[in-house]
């Protein structure tokens, strides 16, 4: 397929020196006609990925796919853009040792896409990662075109399209990264195909290109980087022809002086020193950008990393044999290769050593044959071990360790070269003769077939956490992890016996495994079986390392793992005789990680428990400077502040906590509540657009709803008001506040009537509500003129509490309609008692008595069976006739009758405040008070029921 040519270099001893290289012209000729694809061959690959992969969109997000998507803030359109640059792959900021130092801002950038489009819609993600990997399976199909002919590249371009590895990064979200990762990977390797113009020069634009896009694919990818080292290859044994003899031979021909360098070789050496050192520089920013540190692995992530030698070696070595077993026979798939999934290879004589024996023979053996030999097949098969060996090294724990055994999303690039691999084997097979190629072309359909019905069924693998991890466990049952992950897929459906078991299970495979001693403690708590989750979580704890005075603990201890202090301390915190207890777990974990944050949260929300504002403020403040971008640690210092009595410190820190997330719920809501309660009329509008934005990002919070009525009563907007609590109550059946503010909007609002069914359902809820009741009396007695009513409810009241002053003192008003006056009288003395300094009282005690003195100065010394004789509607009746009024209707005249005392007004978040309607009489004694003393009297009292309705609140859990 390539042309070779001699290229001679003079040496004066020797005389010329050939060195074979491809024919400049000849090789562009055939790069461009074989490079080039057809529309049948594209639709032939887009249909093929479509039939294999369209059951992947009816997957959810399962595994990895939760902690990048579902908890990665970075994808929310709240978080600004250079975030994505500045955390790993998870969300977490690179400069934290609990990163995973993946740093693929590229990926995170089309997640943050796929949500700005459909938000948390699976169907848009697995969508997208179906369409990169037809992209993917086309431009491969390029590739391959430049070392196969047509029919071989199609095939193993087909055969890349249906393997059943790719599921997990096609069906897997996550997998997105290599699916990126490939694209930018593989068009950087063809535009370099182009760097070479006649007569050997140089073309440095595809190179620049090259270098930019091998940039790109590291930004969504790490491996990306090693396309560098293809190309390297590819210039050297592909383009200028050279052979491991020609190469040998002209070295030590400059070695001995018998020879100068051929200007093809400078021409290569130039070219792979500007692929280097921009390779170089990429490493120099990578490793800027992770701080120079290592991701921090346990021994559960991977266990012969921490193994030693030779169990180490030889167990990375036998994983190797087992990759590539992976890609010959996808019989047995597993989403999770972690803890005791492969046993460690702990000696020379274990039988598996014969694998990974072989395995390096065959290799060795076709890397010999490539670099030994030219020619096409030897060409192909050198760029198809390239494709499958250099992508593969940042995965194979050779040269620095990695998060897990074997993953099987890493081996998509390195199936590229294996499928290049077999295509060349077949069309080598098939040359031999016709029964063979009859017997190839059977095999090659059956292996196609297989692979597309196996991929095909393992999607739905991908269709949810337990389906995943159930049909992993079928594969392998020594993997702790996987029963762990069970456990939690079926602990999220609330199914916390079964998860049970599971998590028991977990703790038997691998007894040493804290988090399954963790997750068996928190599944406990969540069955309500404390006693149990506490000696769970005491095992856990004993597994940690021990105290050794002057030791490090940041450098061996996992994070995830100090969280068994936390849970502990949680569990034993619901105990009030055992906080102090807890507070030396929290200060424990932190003694072991300084740099614990959530160690330093959940102390924070110990000490307000304790009521120790200040030392929580210390926590927080300590908190916010391992991070100072954390929007929660803002929230609940400002609730710390609220605690000291500080609001304006308070909304201070609920504005920061908005400016780093202008849709973080809590500090929307109650730094509106906060403004509410300032009185300031000025913060109204800004309490009601948070309110808005809150009710947005909670539409089914009752909550919302109620304070925006609150704000609206506030306002006087009665409309809007009764609006918003209708919906509130809509929401939430039997909101107490909610339903009493109501029917006081409707009582303050001339609509007395329509506040009574309303006060039906408040008191049908919650029947001892003193405050309804006694607005509810209020109702009956003004405008129903149902004092039978009323008197049940001011009765009622004085039932559940003798001493409200309230209740007693409207059922003397009702005593005092009925005409019954000494009744009246003793109710009243009665309620001063209660109350001696109410001047309300007195003063409707003085009139009652002055209306007695009025009655017996006329004669009737019974006044209340004077009253009582008069028939209903008698003194309408004489009214109109023009006869003498009696003493009552008199007295009705004068306006001189004591007035019920009924709530007029309320406040805060699920919170009603209240005060009593302000008397108002024509006493000419009242009078000669100044205006100011009533008010100030008037106040005292308001301030008083305000806090006593406050108290209501809190008692009620309202």
């Amino acid at each position: 397929m390539l042309t070779l040519i001699e290229e001679y270099s003079f040496s004066p001893s020797r005389g010329p020196v050939p060195v074979y290289r491809p024919s400049d012209l000849g090789l562009k000729k055939d790069l461009k006609k074989m490079a080039e694809i057809t529309l049948k061959e594209i639709g032939i690959l887009s249909c093929v990925v479509v039939f294999c992969y369209w059951n992947s969109l009816f997957c959810g997000f399962v595994f990895d796919d939760v902690s990048a998507i579902l908890d990665n803030k970075d994808l929310h359109p709240s978080t600004p853009i250079k975030k994505l640059f500045q955390n790993d792959f998870w969300g977490t900021p690179m400069s934290e040792e609990r990163s995973h130092k993946s740093y693929r801002p590229l990926t995170v950038l089309t997640f943050r896409l796929n949500y700005l489009f459909s938000e948390l819609s699976a169907v848009s993600y697995h969508l997208l990662n179906l369409l990169l990997h037809a992209v993917v399976c086309v431009i491969f199909l390029k590739v391959c075109k430049i070392f196969l002919d047509n029919r071989s590249s199609l095939i193993a371009a087909l055969l890349f399209a249906v393997h059943p590895i790719h599921t997990e990064a096609v069906t897997g979200v996550v997998g997105r990264a290599e699916l990126l990762s490939s694209i930018f990977l593989l068009a950087a390797f063809l535009s370099y195909t182009k760097s070479k113009g006649p007569d050997n020069s140089i073309v440095w634009t595809p190179i620049a290109a090259a270098v930019f896009l091998v940039a790109v694919a590291t930004l969504c990818k790490e491996q990306g980087i090693t396309v560098v080292g293809i190309c390297c290859v590819y210039e050297v044994f592909i383009a200028q022809g050279y052979t491991l003899p020609v190469l040998w031979d002209t070295v030590v021909q400059i070695r001995l002086g018998k020879g100068s360098i051929p200007y093809s070789l400078l021409q290569t050496l130039l070219k792979l020193v500007v692929l280097m050192f921009s390779t170089l520089l990429l490493v120099v920013i990578r490793v800027q950008v992770i701080q120079s540190q290592l991701p921090v692995f346990t021994r559960f992530d991977n266990p012969a990393a921490v193994s030693t030698t030779p169990a180490r070696q030889l167990t990375f070595n036998y994983l190797l044999p087992v990759n590539a077993w992976l890609l010959l026979n996808p019989s047995e798939l597993c989403c999770d290769w972690t803890m005791g999934t492969i046993p460690l290879v702990e000696s020379f004589l274990d039988v598996r050593n014969l694998a990974t024996l072989l395995f390096f023979c065959f290799l060795g053996n076709l890397v010999i044959y490539s670099i030994r030999y030219s020619g096409d097949s030897s060409k192909t098969v050198l760029m198809g071990l390239c494709l499958m060996v250099l992508p593969f090294i940042p995965a194979s724990n050779l040269f620095f360790p990695v998060g897990f055994v074997i993953a099987e999303r890493v081996l998509y690039v390195p199936s590229m070269g294996f499928c290049i691999l077999v295509a060349h084997g077949w069309k080598k097979l098939s040359n031999i003769s016709n029964k063979l190629r009859q017997l190839s072309w059977i095999f090659l359909a059956l292996v196609l077939f297989t692979h597309a019905v196996k991929t095909f069924n393992r999607n739905w693998d991908w269709e949810s956490e337990y389906t995943l991890f159930m049909s992993a466990l079928k594969v392998n049952k020594n993997n702790a992890k996987l029963w762990n992950n069970v456990g939690h897929a079926l602990e999220n459906e609330k199914n916390y016996a079964k998860a049970l078991k599971f998590f028991k299970q977990a703790t038997y495979v691998q007894p040493d495994d804290i988090g399954a001693h963790m997750n068996v403690g928190r599944t406990y708590k969540n069955l309500n079986r404390s006693k149990e989750a506490e000696e769970s979580y005491l095992i856990a704890k004993s597994l940690m390392p021990q105290v050794i005075p002057g030791k490090r603990y940041a450098a061996r201890v996992a994070p995830n793992h100090l969280n068994v202090y936390i849970n502990l301390a949680n569990l034993i915190r619901t105990n009030e005789s055992r906080l102090e207890e807890a507070d030396q777990l929290y200060r424990q974990a932190i003694s072991m990680r300084p740099d614990f944050k959530q160690a330093y949260i959940s102390r924070g929300e110990l000490l307000l428990k304790m009521n120790k504002p200040l030392e929580a403020k210390e926590a927080y403040l300590r908190a916010l400077e391992l991070d100072r971008m954390n929007a929660d640690l803002w929230y609940n210092l400002a609730i710390v502040y609220i605690e000291l009595k500080d609001p304006n410190e308070a909304l201070r820190n609920f504005n920061q906590a908005l400016e780093l997330n202008h849709r973080h719920k809590l500090a929307l809501f109650n730094s509106a509540l906060l403004m509410q309660e300032s009185g300031n009329p000025k913060l109204r509008p800004e309490a009601n657009k948070r309110l808005l934005t809150y009710i947005e990002e909670e539409p089914r919070d009752a909550n919302g709803y109620f304070n925006l009525g609150m704000l609206a009563m506030d306002e006087k907007k009665d409309l809007e008001a009764e609006k918003w609590m209708k919906k509130a109550i809509k929401l939430q059946n039997g909101f107490r506040s909610a339903l009493f503010n109501l029917a006081l909007l409707y009582s303050q609002t001339a609509r007395e009537l329509d506040a009574l069914p309303v006060l039906e359902e408040l008191l049908q809820y919650y029947p001892d509500h003193i405050k309804g009741l006694i607005l509810k009396g209020d109702i009956l007695m003004n405008q129903k003129k149902d004092t039978k009513g009323a008197k049940k409810c001011f009765e009622k009241i004085l039932e559940m509490d003798p001493n409200n002053v309230q209740g007693k003192h409207n059922l003397c008003v009702v005593y005092f309609e009925e005409r019954d006056l000494l009744k009246a009288e003793r109710c009243l003395v009665e309620t001063l008692a209660l109350a001696p300094h109410e001047e309300y009282i007195q003063r409707h005690l003085s009139i009652v008595r002055s209306k007695i003195m009025a009655l017996n100065a006329a004669g009737q010394t019974n006044a209340a069976a004077g009253a009582q004789s008069l028939p209903e509607g008698q003194g309408q009746e004489n009214v109109a006739k023009g006869k003498k009024k009696t003493p009552f209707e008199k007295l009705n005249e004068e306006k001189d009758i004591p007035k019920m005392n009924t709530p007029t007004k309320r406040k805060n978040k699920q919170q009603v405040k209240t005060k009593s309607q302000q008397e108002k009489s024509t006493d000419k004694v009242v009078k000669q008070k100044s205006t100011k003393e009533i008010k100030d009297i008037e106040n005292k009292r308001v301030a008083a029921l305000k806090r006593l309705e406050e108290i209501e609140r809190i008692l009620s859990g309202e």
